[in-house]
C-alpha cells in the first residue's frame, strides 16, 4: 500500500459515516488501507486499543460466556457460537478446546487488538478484533445476548493499551515461507517415503517445512495413491450428501494467526451469489466457490488407519478450507467418510508445480 495516498484518521471515520452497511473488509480496500487501520482510526469513538496478549485474553473470555467466535480468511468465513473453555495456554501455540469453541492459535502473529462498540439502532453491538502485523483480521469475538457484560467491561480494562493513537504501524503483506514462489528441490521419493511413514495428521506440517513444500506443491507431487485432484464442484457435493446422510464432518478455516475447526453435522446450506452457505444454528460458514482454483483428497497414515481429506485452494496456492470426517485420536476414519471422499468426482492429475 502506498503511505502517501492513504487518508488521514478523520478521513477514514467520514467514510465509515457515509457508507455504513459496507463491510469493514471492504471499506478498507475501498480505501486503500488495511482493516487494522480502519479501526484504529476510530479509537477514543467507540473503539479502544487493547493489547493482543493471546493468554491472558482467553482465560479472561471464560468468565464472558456465551459469544460468537468468528475466523476467516480471503475466501471464507467460519463462525461459531459457544464458549471458550478449555483453554491450553502457550507462547507458541494455544488452544481452546470447548465443545463448540475448537481454536488453534499461533500468539506471535497477533499483533494489534481493539474492543469495538457499534450502535445499530437502540442496540450496542461489542466485539474484540485482532490482526496481524499486515493489519489482516486474524480473529473475532462478537458478544451476543448472553454474554457477560461485566465479565467483558472487566476484561477489556484489563487489556487497555496506554496508546490510544488513531493510526496504527502496518507491515507489508506477510507470506509464509513455504510459499509457490521458486524451484523445489524436493525428491518425489523422498516425500512418497516420508509420507508413507507418518503415524499422525500433526507430522504433516512437519514434514512439508522439512522438504521446503508449499502443502499444494506437496499434493501435487505425492502421487495419486495418496492425493488426487477432483472436480471443484466436489465441495458442493460433499456439502449436500453430507446434510442429507446427518454425517458429522470436521471444517478447518484458518489464515496464519488462527485456526478455527468445526466439529458435527451440518444442515442448512444455502447458496447465494458466488458464496456457498452454511446456516446452522451454532455455525455459519461463507465460502467463496468462485475462489476454488484446485480440490484434492488427500490420504495421510496415522497408527489408527490411514484418514482422508477435502483441500480446497485458491489460484495463489494458499489453502482456503479442509473438510474431515469427524474422530477422535485413536479412533479409525469413518467409513461413511471415507466412501464420501473416495466418489466424489476425479479430474486428470495437474503438473506438480
Amino acid at each position: 500500500m502506498d503511505q502517501r495516498v492513504k487518508p488521514a484518521p478523520h478521513e477514514i471515520r467520514r467514510a465509515r459515516t457515509e457508507n455504513p452497511k459496507t463491510r469493514e473488509r471492504d471499506l478498507a480496500a475501498q480505501l486503500g488501507i488495511s482493516e487494522a487501520e480502519l479501526v484504529a482510526a476510530h479509537c477514543g469513538d467507540g473503539v479502544v486499543r487493547i493489547e493482543p496478549r493471546v493468554n491472558d485474553l482467553l482465560t479472561g473470555l471464560e468468565a464472558v460466556g456465551e459469544v460468537m467466535a468468528l475466523t476467516r480468511n480471503e475466501s471464507a468465513v467460519h463462525e461459531k457460537i459457544g464458549v471458550y473453555d478449555k483453554v491450553v495456554t502457550g507462547n507458541h501455540n494455544a488452544m481452546v478446546l470447548g465443545e463448540n469453541i475448537d481454536l488453534r492459535i499461533f500468539p506471535k502473529v497477533w499483533a494489534h487488538g481493539f474492543a469495538v462498540e457499534k450502535r445499530d439502532g437502540d442496540e450496542i453491538r461489542r466485539s474484540l478484533q485482532f490482526f496481524d502485523a499486515a493489519g489482516e483480521a486474524v480473529h473475532k469475538v462478537h458478544l451476543r445476548p448472553a454474554s457477560s457484560l461485566y465479565a467483558y467491561q472487566k476484561l477489556v480494562a484489563s487489556l487497555e493499551s496506554s496508546n490510544q493513537e488513531p493510526t496504527v504501524a502496518i507491515s507489508g503483506p506477510i507470506s509464509d515461507d513455504q510459499g509457490e514462489a521458486g524451484a523445489t528441490i524436493a525428491n518425489p521419493d523422498d516425500l512418497r517415503d516420508r509420507w508413507s511413514r507418518l503415524t499422525d495428521v500433526h507430522q504433516f506440517f512437519g514434514m512439508l517445512k522439512t522438504l521446503k513444500l508449499s502443502r499444494r506443491q506437496a499434493v501435487r507431487m505425492v502421487g495419486t495413491d495418496y492425493a488426487w485432484p477432483l472436480d471443484n464442484d466436489a465441495v458442493r457435493a460433499m456439502f449436500h450428501h453430507a446434510a442429507e446422510g446427518e454425517m458429522p464432518i470436521m471444517c478447518f478455516v484458518g489464515n496464519r494467526g488462527c485456526i478455527q475447526i468445526h466439529s458435527g453435522p451440518i444442515k442448512s446450506i444455502k447458496p447465494m451469489g458466488p458464496w456457498i452457505n452454511v446456516l446452522d444454528e451454532t455455525f455459519h460458514l461463507h465460502l467463496r466457490a468462485d475462489h476454488i482454483q484446485e480440490v484434492w483428497a488427500v490420504r495421510k497414515p496415522t497408527k489408527d488407519g490411514h484418514v482422508t481429506s477435502l483441500e480446497v485452494y485458491r489460484a495463489d496456492g494458499e489453502m482456503i478450507i479442509q473438510f474431515f470426517g469427524k474422530r477422535h485420536e485413536g479412533e479409525s476414519e469413518r467409513d461413511d467418510w471415507r466412501f464420501l471422499a473416495e466418489n466424489l468426482p476425479r479430474i486428470p492429475s495437474p503438473t506438480a508445480a
